[in-house]
């Protein structure tokens, strides 16, 4: 199992921290550097400055919204970084969430597994660097009657392949994750519910012919807070938690919310999303129930983080990307060594 680093959203104060923070996760020997978008920075961007100021780790984008950009102008920017990277970019894409789309966007969320399997098909031919035609349901290359002629990717990415990955929750989508990515980007996921994805996804895979043993990279993102005290490094993660079970789409569509339903968590689930939505953020907070953020975090000293990681090693993730808990940059750094630490102790490294 490798280790990751996730440096969340850019352009939330922690702007230089960020930077100090991927240097020392490439110091430390880290397998890979993702940067998330939503609604304020890009990752692109990111990833390009990120890059520049590192020399080993690789650097993913985890999330590239698909409503944000045609499929041709991400297979423009998946080669420009993995050459500008020297090879180490890695693609993530998700269909984001309707509020966003249609919010944000302008985009109609509409049949989000239908058009990522497009979106993905085109990026395939587009990086393959053949002259480019396509027709589907939501784009056609070129489009007919005009001046359009088929065009081919100009840039030549260091690698013949550029490692894709999906960002899953629901079934479906986990499903189709599995037969069209190269990866999964995962998220509140726990070795004891790991069947909730895995099988799922071991799915997708079997109508390739393949397994999840074969090259699939099963990659999701964890918190890791360090410290004696368990109840506070958990309390530490509530707002994050609320945030994305409560608050992360609507009261009819939020795929954070169905996970933590499947997981056994119904009625809280109810209780979390109702106090959100009504704006009661420390009551949505004070209402994740503890069990929930234990099993899907990294919480405790060395020996205890040490054993939750065997027990995703276990449950067959390939590359456990941790977000690093604290607001200062000291706190961020000691997550990251405690992750290497802890690794070594487990037999993992």
């Amino acid at each position: 199992m490798r280790l990751g680093i996730n440096l969340g959203y850019w352009g939330l104060g922690m702007d230089a921290d960020n930077t100090a923070v991927a240097q020392e996760a490439d110091r430390l020997g880290y397998s890979v550097c993702w940067a998330a978008e939503a609604y304020g920075s890009d990752a692109a961007t990111v990833l390009a400055y990120v890059a520049a100021k590192t020399e080993r780790i690789d650097v993913g984008s985890a999330i590239f919204q698909i409503p944000a950009r045609t499929p041709t102008m991400t297979a423009m920017t998946a080669a420009t970084l993995d050459t500008l990277s020297g090879g180490r970019f890695r693609l993530g894409l998700g269909v984001s969430g309707p509020q966003v789309s249609e919010g944000w966007y302008g985009v109609k969320f509409d049949k989000p597994l239908a058009r990522t399997r497009e979106y993905v098909e085109i990026i395939r031919k587009a990086m393959s660097r053949e002259r480019l035609v396509h027709e589907g349901a939501n784009w056609t290359l070129p489009l007919p009657g005009g001046p359009g002629k088929p065009i081919k990717l100009t840039v030549h990415p260091v690698r013949e392949h550029i490692p894709l990955y999906i960002a899953a929750i629901g079934p479906k989508n986990l499903e189709q994750t599995g037969e069209i990515a190269d990866g999964w980007l995962g998220i509140f996921f726990s070795p004891e519910h790991a069947a909730l994805s895995l099988d799922p996804l071991r799915s997708g895979r079997a109508k390739t012919g393949q397994t999840l043993d074969e090259g699939f990279d099963l990659c999701p993102t964890v918190t890791i807070a360090v410290g004696d005290d368990i109840k506070a490094g958990v309390d530490s993660q509530r707002s994050y938690a609320a945030l994305y079970i409560g608050g992360m789409g609507s009261k009819e569509k939020n795929f954070y919310n169905q996970l933590a339903r499947r997981m056994g968590y119904e009625q809280a689930a109810d209780e979390i999303q109702e106090k959100y939505l009504a704006r009661d953020y420390e009551g949505a907070a004070a209402a994740v129930p503890h069990d929930l953020i234990d099993a899907t975090s990294l919480v405790g000293d060395t020996a205890r983080i040490a054993d939750r990681m065997q027990a995703y090693a276990d449950a067959g993730v390939t590359t456990l990307t941790l977000a690093p808990a604290g607001f200062t940059l000291e706190e961020r750094v000691r997550a990251l060594r405690t992750g290497v630490e802890a690794m070594e102790r487990a037999g993992l490294a």
